[in-house]
């Protein structure tokens, strides 16, 4: 090489070096094995498990080792010795199991459960903002807990896919429960959810086109049901609209309007959430007064507060109650009402997740990459990081980008 060529490969690396430089991305480590605890729910009514003994034996084949409290997937018919043959290992001790890296669970931890947990331990679970005792929080936030939140965390497509996944089965489910209950001739009319030649159809009215309307809407119409959907959002309407496929008569909540759809109704959904969690009363006791003797109410909306004046909440033991003689339907989360079908869908998404943590070796490189895992966290290592809890209850937060 010419000593003229030399100086000039040499000033070309000196330019490089001075050229801004792209950050690298963190590259994978090798593969971290976990060790995930799954408590049994001790929240009323919940009947869910966040893994079922298919994605146990999935993850153990991956080299996982999973411990979980016995009898956790009884009410979802899942039995231990299921999740023992796949792999998992079964404790009687709610103590062992918080020993655990991850914690996974369905409901939101209570007090009991946080004095439990250790230092730096990874929760992932359902938060429940409206009703999150904020002495729970601070003492997480003591114990530099990382906590992920179904409710927050988003899929690379931006959505929500465990509060989508649970809309879905609380529309679908919603339906089926106003069939059940209109058919029955004991308790109901004796009337058959459907259209038939003959025979004027089923008339149901969906109040809310999110997705537990949409859901609703789509089972009913399945169903061979007419459908009438209110909301105040009219982007939502035509949302709904587009995403059912067929025309579906809707309306503003104009009270002269839904008045008159509830007195021809067989089934009434609430499926309404309000902008600040709580559901606002949209159906005064007058309109329920004149609602057909024996039509069905179901209040999806109840977990908020309910969209029914006449609302009261009831239990998957005693469900019903009878109010102006129509049939109210207020249990508070439905989906437990089917929570096997719950757990395979909690199932898919959190396995995933769970692989994707193992890849990166450690959580932090983890979190670095996944913006939608990243936007589920809302306590860091003793750092409040969700700026809608400091709204709430007047704390300061950080940003979580920045710790990271």
């Amino acid at each position: 090489m010419t000593k003229n060529s030399y100086n000039s490969l040499k000033q070309l690396a000196e330019e490089a070096v001075m050229q801004p430089q792209e950050m690298a991305a963190p590259l994978k480590e090798k593969k971290n094995n976990l060790f995930i605890g799954i408590p049994k729910e001790i929240t009323y009514q919940e009947n869910r498990t966040p893994l079922t003994p298919s994605a146990v034996h999935f993850l153990v084949n991956n080299g996982h080792q999973i411990i979980i409290e016995q009898n956790t997937g009884k009410a979802s018919n899942f039995p231990d010795v299921q999740y023992a043959e796949a792999g998992a290992t079964i404790v009687s001790s709610k103590e062992e199991i918080y020993k655990a890296d991850i914690v996974i669970k369905v409901a939101p931890p209570t007090a009991q459960e946080v004095d439990l947990m250790k230092p730096d331990q990874i929760l992932i679970s359902a938060l429940q903002v409206k009703n999150l005792d904020p002495v729970i929080l601070k003492k997480m936030m003591q114990k530099r807990i990382v906590a992920i939140a179904y409710e927050f965390f988003e899929d690379e497509s931006g959505s929500f896919p465990i509060v989508r996944a649970m809309s879905e089965i609380a529309g679908h489910a919603s339906v089926l429960i106003g069939a059940e209950y209109l058919g029955s001739s004991h308790v109901g009319k004796g009337k058959l959810l459907g259209g038939f030649t003959g025979i004027p159809p089923t008339q149901v009215v969906v109040i809310g086109a999110g997705s537990v309307g949409e859901y609703a809407t789509r089972a009913a119409l399945g169903l061979g049901a007419s459908v009438k959907v209110f909301d105040n959002e009219l982007y939502r309407l035509r949302r709904l609209q587009e995403n059912v496929g067929q025309q579906v008569y809707t309306s503003t909540l104009h009270p002269k309007i839904l008045k008159e759809a509830l007195k021809t109704c067989d089934i009434a959904i609430g499926a309404l959430r309000g902008k600040k969690g709580l559901a606002p009363v949209i159906i005064p006791e007058e309109f329920v007064e004149n609602m057909k003797p024996l039509s069905v109410i179901i209040d999806i909306s109840i977990d908020h507060g309910g969209v029914f004046e006449t609302s009261e909440i009831t239990t998957h033991e005693k469900p019903i109650f009878r109010k102006h003689d129509v049939i109210h339907y207020c249990v508070p989360n439905i989906t437990s009402r089917v929570s096997r079908t719950a757990s395979y869908a909690l199932s898919n998404i959190l396995t995933p997740l769970l692989m994707e943590i193992s890849e990166y070796g450690r959580f932090n490189d983890y979190l670095k990459m996944m913006v939608g895992t990243r936007r589920g966290v809302y306590v860091y290592y003793g750092q409040l990081t969700s700026p809608i809890l400091a709204e709430m209850y007047g704390m300061k937060h950080k940003e979580l980008d920045l710790l990271l």
